[in-house]
């Protein structure tokens, strides 16, 4: 790819994605704390050795997202045993078009009721260096997983992480502190 000669806090998601996801699956119990509904977008330049979602690194692959889909799974969380939103990938960073729409309409129709987490091959730190979207999508979320997933650092036995270099953040907590904190401070494994 061309991009590996550039810096990931330079990439952006309007050069990049084509507001595509790869799917939708609602009532999960996978991605992330409780039933979640999560949408994973389309295209991740990381192109992480060993990744577990290697078709959705194309920024093409699947369907354009569309106003349906979101009326859809703001419907989908008005379940009651719904804990939240999830948003993989892809890189749900580089998605911006897609992500930060529907996480502000969560949040207006279901204030902070509702969490949202998000995987990420960005490290919390280059996402607070990198371009305003970004930094607009991070401010809205609650949980994230960040980091890329190093393939000899994989650990099937970790809490929702791939390798142990990624970290689950409570990002609101640490946006307050302006320092790191680690979601359940560091008691999810």
């Amino acid at each position: 790819m061309i991009l590996i000669k550039s810096l990931p806090i330079t990439w952006t998601a309007e050069a990049l994605s084509k507001g595509y996801i790869a799917d939708y699956k609602p009532y999960n119990f996978v991605d992330g704390e409780g039933v979640r509904c999560s949408l994973y977008v389309s295209g991740c330049p990381f192109a992480c050795r060993g990744c577990y979602n290697k078709a959705a690194q194309d920024f093409s692959y699947g369907q354009p997202y569309t106003k349906e889909l979101e009326d859809q799974i703001i419907e989908d969380l008005k379940a009651d045993y719904c804990q939240g939103l999830t948003l993989l990938g892809g890189e749900p960073f580089l998605n911006t078009q897609v992500t930060l729409s529907l996480c502000k309409r969560v949040r207006e129709v279901f204030g902070s009721s509702k969490d949202i987490w998000s995987w990420s091959g960005y490290t919390y730190q280059e996402l607070m260096k990198s371009s305003q979207d970004k930094i607009d999508l991070l401010e809205l979320i609650d949980v994230l997983v960040d980091g890329r997933f190093v393939e000899a650092k994989k650990d099937l036995n970790l809490a929702f992480r791939g390798s142990s270099n990624q970290k689950i953040i409570d990002v609101q907590k640490t946006l307050a502190a302006d320092e790191l904190v680690l979601w359940k401070d560091g008691n999810y494994d």
